[in-house]
């Protein structure tokens, strides 16, 4: 008996670093490193097409752009590349050490996208685009482009030129 005592305490022992380590849930992603993947000097992001002030219908084309940099979808890890994230509404950066989240104010392009057709309800908005890695993590130094503010309005014209009104 005490023999199998001893076995299983053995067992228990070399097991238990193993089963403390389920801190996360089975599939999740693992936490980001302190890590954070070099950005190149000189590299940018933009959004394209839309200026600071611009009015905007509520649904509208929203372009990314992006020099210095290649893109490449979430989960591939290749230096000097990455994919966009959208900031909407968002005040203040998040901590660059960590990914960027994912709801309704961080919109994540992991499949490379340059390009998002975005409704926003009528008012006062603002957008921002960070690149970040294979993790979603902004590089260092983080690569941003400078925050724009529009207005959408309630009006489906809104933002179209004379001459898209009038074909």
């Amino acid at each position: 008996m005490n023999a199998r005592f001893a076995w299983c305490f053995l067992v228990c022992f070399l097991l238990a670093p193993a089963w403390a380590d389920q801190s996360q849930p089975a599939g999740s992603a693992p936490a980001a490193s302190a890590q954070r993947r070099p950005s190149p000097a000189g590299a940018e992001v933009a959004i394209v097409d839309i200026k600071d002030g611009a009015v905007v219908a509520t649904t509208f084309l929203v372009q990314f752009s992006v020099t210095g940099m290649d893109i490449a979808p979430a989960g591939t890890d290749i230096p000097n590349t990455g994919h966009h994230h959208l900031l909407i509404d968002v005040e203040e950066l998040p901590d660059p050490n960590l990914p960027l989240p994912k709801n309704e104010h961080f919109m994540h392009f992991g499949g490379g996208q340059t390009e998002v057709e975005l409704t926003l309800s009528p008012g006062e908005h603002t957008l921002q685009l960070v690149f970040a890695d294979y993790a979603h993590v902004p590089h260092n130094p983080v690569v941003k482009s400078v925050p724009i503010t529009i207005v959408v309005a309630e009006d489906a014209n809104a933002g179209q030129t004379d001459r898209d009104k009038n074909p």
